[in-house]
């Protein structure tokens, strides 16, 4: 019998190729990964900035935002950024001194994201969520 004969791959370029295609779904498991934390922190974004459209509407029918953050409206935000991240970083705080409130999520890019009832979004790596105890509601009450 002639070994030259015999037909089919060695086992050594059976590895090459098994090694070839790890190296390759390496990458695109790095690259989908990175997708799909960019969708999660796009979904707390709209999710927080949806609290700001919500928290306008709940003001316009109770004149201040006394249980804000115990209302259905807030409730069905904090439950989308629950769900996008499985759970969530979710800071919500209400002064009831000058009826004010801000929210914040820790992002999976690390960032902080914050939304506040004067109508404030902002992203930075850290933010204090805290409701002025003043009259007054500067922008941002999202401080970095």
């Amino acid at each position: 019998m002639n070994k030259n004969n015999k037909k089919g791959f060695t086992i050594i370029e059976l590895i090459v190729v098994i090694a070839i295609i790890a190296v390759l779904a390496a990458i695109v498991l790095v690259n989908v990964t990175s997708y799909i934390n960019k969708g999660k922190d796009s979904a707390i974004r709209g999710n927080l900035a949806t609290l700001l459209t919500n928290g306008a509407q709940y003001y316009d029918l109770n004149s201040n935002y006394t249980n804000f953050g115990l209302s259905s409206q807030y409730n069905s935000v904090s439950a989308a950024i629950t769900s996008a991240y499985g759970s969530a970083d979710d800071t919500y705080t209400y002064n009831s001194t000058n009826a004010t409130w801000c929210d914040k999520a820790t992002l999976k890019n690390g960032n902080v994201f914050c939304v506040d009832s004067t109508g404030g979004k902002i992203e930075k790596a850290s933010i204090t969520c805290t409701v002025a105890t003043g009259s007054t509601c500067q922008w941002k009450l999202c401080k970095a």
